[in-house]
């Protein structure tokens, strides 16, 4: 089971962490800070640049966090946190597939490693920390406080999307 979680947390890891180079830096096609600024704005965050910069430094360290299997619930909980948002606020108009399903997908992966635990090949686990922090009731508390969060970071957050429109 020890290589499947590795796999895991290797591959999602990685995806988080090309995500968050892309808002940072602009890479792999990214917008760089201006363009995920920018989107963020149309989407309706009040502070568009510090939410862009925000979500970007949660994707490269939960991402590295993750990958590593160290503070594996806390990597997790930012990893949530962003799909969450993502959800609430870009692909839930969509539907499921071809919609929300992907960042469902991530969502589930991070909350399953938590209960499960990072496993042997993990810095948790040489640390001796893994059987502190890892199980059901740890995933559901990174659920809950990635909820809570999400529907703050949404909610007083964000304004009303820019349309573009003047006047009013």
């Amino acid at each position: 089971m020890e290589y499947g979680i590795l796999l895991l947390r290797l591959v999602v890891g990685a995806i988080f962490v090309g995500h968050g180079a892309q808002k940072l830096f602009g890479w792999f096609g990214g917008g760089g800070p201006a363009g995920t600024a920018g989107f963020f704005g149309s989407v309706g965050y009040r502070w568009p640049a510090a939410m862009a910069l925000l979500a970007g430094l949660t994707e490269v360290g939960g991402g590295v966090l993750f990958a590593a299997g160290l503070l594996t619930p806390l990597a997790a909980l930012g990893l949530a946190v962003v799909m969450l948002n993502a959800i609430a606020t870009v692909v839930w108009p969509k539907g499921f597939l071809g919609g929300f399903e992907f960042e469902l997908t991530l969502l589930t992966v991070a909350l399953a490693v938590v209960a499960t635990g990072p496993e042997r090949l993990s810095i948790d686990r040489a640390l001796g920390w893994d059987d502190n922090l890892s199980g059901i009731d740890w995933a559901s508390a990174v659920l809950a406080a990635a909820i809570v969060i999400s529907v703050v970071t949404t909610t007083l957050g964000r304004g009303r999307a820019d349309t573009g429109e003047m006047g009013a």
